[in-house]
Formats: structure tokens, sequence, C-alpha cells
């Protein structure tokens, strides 16, 4: 198997994001998917949890053609559609039709400028 990070595509709100920093995307599920339950005499109860959140965290540089899409869907608190699809050899995919971008990203100047990080909660997270 081979990993070539052009093999990935971030869709937010239909846009393709470009521009990325070194730490492209993250995706994260909020809780497990099951959960046990032990009892005094050693019997379990496995239940499924349907909690469908989750986070991803985008990474652009400074200047990214899309940042300022990016800092103005932050500011309103609009509901996107958000989309992380792996092609190539193993193919996977993350979707989400309502999502959100938490709050704006920390700004960091010094040396050189500092990659803008966005926060993204997703409402119905679906994993493939």
């Amino acid at each position: 198997m081979q990993y070539d990070p052009n093999d990935v595509s971030v869709i937010v709100d239909g846009v393709y994001l470009t521009g990325f920093a070194e730490s492209m995307v993250t995706v994260e599920k909020s809780e497990n998917n099951f959960e046990v339950k032990v009892g005094a005499q050693g019997d379990t109860l496995r239940t499924r949890v349907r909690n469908p959140l989750g986070t991803a965290t985008v990474t652009l540089l400074a200047d990214s053609p899309q940042r300022k899409l990016m800092d103005t869907l932050a500011n309103s608190g609009q509901l996107f559609s958000f989309a992380v699809i792996r092609a190539g050899d193993e193919q996977e995919s993350v979707t989400t039709e309502e999502a959100y971008i938490v709050k704006q990203p920390n700004r960091e100047y010094g040396n050189e400028i500092g990659d803008r990080e966005y926060e993204i909660q997703l409402l119905d997270l679906n994993i493939e």
C-alpha cells in the first residue's frame, strides 16, 4: 500500500480546500460505538451508542485561498456540508451534511506566520 496526500480531498460547503499545512485534516468520533456495563456478578451488557457527533480539525496555511471562506463560516455560525475523501489504493470517506466551525482559529505572528487550525463540529458523522 502507498499513501499519497494528493489523494485526499477536503470539501467544505461544496468547495475543495487547498493550501494545507503539514497536518492537513484529522477526524474523530465523539464517543465509542459501544459501551459495556458490568454487573456485580460479572454479567455484561453491551449497548450501542448512537451519538452521531464528531470533530474535524482542518489546518490551513495562513495564505490558503480558502482561508477567507473558513473565516466567514466561523463568524456566521452557518451550517455546511463537510467531506474528507481519500482516493487511491485504500478508499475512505468521512461525510456530514451538517457541520459548523466552533470558533475562529488562533492567530500567530512571529518570525513566520502561523497556520490556521479550524475546529469543525460534525453533527451527523458518517465514516466509511
